[in-house]
């Protein structure tokens, strides 16, 4: 009987058609240039974002206060890459996601020659991303300077006030007496949804700064060290998918971005952002259902009637 279900099982392997094998990233080069995020906006997938996530009524209610953002980019066909949001240019307290920018500014300051990538450079962008290590951050922070950070977003278009702010970073993770309010919101440390999406989408297409730049942030962000809210949730819905990731906490503001990278359908970005002293439960709660809507069940085959 074990001999008969073993080759049954295999059978079944060599019927059964494989997931498509996930491609390298960053992604290569494609003949067109990659198009715009903002003109991926896809009407349907946002209807079904909002359905999803005021479904239930606490996120509803911090939707509506504009105290909950979400976003997300498909990348399941890479020729129809697919966006929405909520809330996407809400500006909102990001605590340690926005040491985005300050890895930004340090590859950047890497790739002009005018910041030596020492090994204790490396370490320090590596601890700041996989364990969100605020002396790292703040080392990092006096070796390129707040004014190099605040160029770096705004030349990438990071942040733009016009298009309500975007990743900020205006303040030393740690005491310090220099504070630099974001122009829209006056956050020392701020984002909105579209811009960190943007960030996670311009990487994986290897144009932050340059391919190169974007190969050793994506070493960063992969393999996150803290297990908790987006992570939490993808370990048990996809424990072999690859994380690229970043998030951050204090008091009732709680964030979390991520960019999963597994085969088939499982590869697309979210962001989040809330205030509310339960944040770390609701963004654990949130991706498997927004999982839903990237990757449907199909409907139950209805019986036939003779």
């Amino acid at each position: 009987m074990n001999a008969l279900l073993a080759v049954a099982g295999c059978l079944l392997a060599l019927f059964t058609p494989a997931a498509a094998e996930a491609p390298q990233l960053p992604l290569e080069p494609i003949e067109q240039p990659w198009p715009a995020l903002e003109s991926l906006g896809d009407p349907q997938l946002e209807a079904e974002l909002i359905r999803v996530v005021e479904s239930d009524p606490q996120r509803k209610r911090l939707v509506r206060r504009k105290k909950l953002a979400v976003g997300v980019v498909d990348l399941g066909e890479l020729d129809d890459i697919r966006f929405a949001r909520i809330n996407g240019r809400v500006p909102l307290y990001a605590a340690s996601l926005a040491k985005l920018a300050i890895l930004l500014a340090a590859e950047e300051a890497i790739e002009e020659g005018v910041l030596e990538e020492s090994p204790d450079v490396r370490k320090d962008l590596n601890d700041m991303i996989r364990v969100s290590s605020n002396s790292a951050a703040t080392r990092l922070i006096d070796r390129v300077g707040l004014d190099r950070v605040e160029a770096s977003v705004r030349r990438w278009r990071l942040y733009d006030e016009k298009r309500g702010g975007g990743l900020w970073v205006g303040k030393r993770y740690g005491s310090s007496r220099e504070r630099r309010g974001d122009p829209v919101a006056n956050l020392s440390h701020g984002a909105n949804v579209v811009q960190v999406c943007r960030f996670y989408y311009l990487l994986a297409t290897g144009r932050l700064v340059s391919r190169d730049a974007s190969e050793r942030m994506l070493k960063d962000l992969v393999d996150p060290g803290l297990h908790h809210k987006f992570v939490a949730a993808l370990d048990e819905e996809a424990p072999r998918a690859r994380l690229y990731r970043k998030s951050g906490t204090y008091r009732q503001w709680h964030s979390d971005s991520v960019l999963v990278w597994g085969d088939g359908w499982r590869r697309y970005i979210l962001v989040a952002m809330v205030e509310d002293p339960d944040g770390e439960q609701i963004l654990r709660r949130l991706l498997p259902e927004v999982e839903t809507i990237l990757h449907p069940s199909p409907a139950p085959e209805r019986a036939s009637v003779e």
